[in-house]
């Protein structure tokens, strides 16, 4: 008898703990969730504050000079900026062996 109730001690003490890691990982998953939502987000107004720069410079050089060189002009800061993401992306992902 006192082995079965041993056994059943166990066993309620690790239902116990499967709880309590429950609640903790479903904590976990809400705060990761969380995390990409604002990294959404985030990315997001960059990508924006990026495009009004760019319009910006363009508005001032399309007053200076023609509109085909403004957006010539333009196209440079926005192409080396595409190509400093994308090696920053392709350095994230990059496999590490």
């Amino acid at each position: 008898m006192k082995i079965l109730t041993a056994l059943m001690e166990s066993a309620a003490a690790f239902l116990r703990l499967l709880e309590a890691e429950g609640r903790i990982l479903r904590r976990s998953i809400v705060r990761v969730g969380w995390a990409i939502a604002f990294i959404v987000i985030a990315s997001l107004l960059v990508l924006a504050a990026a495009g009004f720069f760019l319009a910006g410079i363009y508005q001032y050089l399309a007053a200076q000079l023609s509109p085909g060189a403004a957006s010539l002009l333009v196209s440079i800061p926005a192409l080396v900026l595409a190509l400093i993401f994308a090696r920053i992306v392709n350095r994230w992902t990059d496999d590490p062996k």
